[in-house]
């Protein structure tokens, strides 16, 4: 029987980084809230476990004490000298907000909690929602992410000595992430996302496969916009699977994005759910033990409806398709699960379908003979 939890509490969603800023954390409710409806946490294999805040020694695998420092002054009204050397700004990405360094601890803390549950094999997955926050740098905040929970949660898992395999499925590139394992032989970092060609934060190419000895345990399979799912899993199950097969990670930490949604309004990736749970499936039947994290999306009933499915797959449950009254309005849609086909143009459907071939192409020539894989 799996075992499975769910990290949340309310104090994840209260802040509110700008009234017009894109990331809402109410998404985050929403989900627990149709998770809610559909009885997820009454199964006794199922748990709602609620986060602790991250130490300072925690961040401290990753971030630099200078710049903990500066997110705590600038949090608490302080100011703080030259404050958009550390990625903030009144009007760009990352705010200075009321309270957002205790939001930045306490949803760092979930990934932690979640990660030490996992490793110890008290659970066989844990999904912190909240996580996923993968753009943060040792120094500064990029991407709306203040502390990188992804990356300062691989640092612990390697602290026990076991080997760790990140995949990002989120339509931006996992460039923090990527950056802090660039040259370390017991990371695999996987990100699939939309080209930087056309989207931040203007990373991720075929071409960057990290730095000795870590030379192929960076991979990155950059996507035209508009791509939709049966590109999207063509090429995912081309790479991923063979990837995760010749690596045989101890752990597996999952980025799950869905700001690849076909309606988010940041991006241009054209999944639906049918595509993003293809993905999530694969996930759960490697067996492995499985931290899975959050990240972007912006459509928050999309963000809703996806997460709910995802874990619906990690507790191996199929919630009704018809979303509960109470919450179809603030989601904007009655049914859970997307059936419509998208139309695409011709000749963008041909374009999506080359790049995904070409850079599946690439990988396979430049990086599957690192690991003994025959293309």
């Amino acid at each position: 029987m799996t075992r499975a939890a769910f990290i949340y509490e309310s104090a994840l969603s209260q802040h509110v980084l700008r009234q017009d800023h894109p990331m809402r954390p109410a998404r985050l409710r929403h989900t627990y809230q149709l998770l809610q409806a559909y009885g997820a946490f009454d199964d006794g294999k199922s748990q709602l476990l609620a986060p602790r805040p991250a130490t300072l020694e925690e961040l401290g695998l990753l971030h630099t004490s200078e710049y903990i420092a500066a997110v705590r002054g600038l949090s608490s009204g302080l100011s703080v000298r030259h404050a958009e050397r550390f990625g903030f700004s009144s009007m760009g990405d990352n705010p200075i907000y009321d309270g957002m360094y205790e939001a930045a601890l306490l949803s760092t803390g979930a990934t932690i909690m979640a990660a030490e549950l996992v490793a110890s094999h008290q659970l066989d997955v844990a999904f912190n929602i909240s996580g996923g926050l993968h753009h943060a740098a040792p120094g500064h905040a990029s991407g709306f992410c203040i502390f990188n929970d992804p990356a300062v949660a691989i640092k612990y898992l390697l602290s026990l000595g076991l080997r760790v395999a990140y995949v990002d499925i989120d339509a931006h590139h996992g460039d923090g992430v990527q950056n802090a394992f660039i040259d370390d032989n017991q990371v695999l970092t996987i990100s699939i996302h939309e080209s930087g060609r056309y989207l931040f934060p203007g990373t991720g190419f075929v071409e960057e496969t990290g730095t000795a000895p870590a030379i192929g345990y960076s991979v990155n399979l950059p996507l035209y916009p508009y791509t939709e799912d049966e590109v999207y899993l063509q090429a995912f199950q081309e790479v991923v699977p063979p990837l995760l097969a010749a690596f045989a990670p101890d752990i597996l930490v999952t980025q799950l994005g869905i700001d690849s949604y076909h309606t988010d309004p940041l991006t241009h990736l054209q999944v639906t759910s049918r595509g993003f749970v293809g993905a999530v499936r694969f996930f759960s039947g490697l067996g492995l033990p499985w931290l899975a994290l959050g990240g972007g999306g912006y459509d928050l009933g999309a963000v809703a409806r996806c997460w709910s499915l995802a874990y619906g797959v990690m507790v191996d449950a199929e919630w009704p398709n018809t979303i509960p009254v109470e919450l179809s309005q603030v989601l904007g849609a009655t049914q859970l699960r997307d059936t419509l086909k998208l139309e695409i143009p011709e000749d963008v459907r041909l374009e999506t379908r080359r790049l995904a071939e070409e850079g599946v192409a690439a990988i396979k020539k430049g990086v599957f003979p690192l690991f003994g894989i025959k293309g």
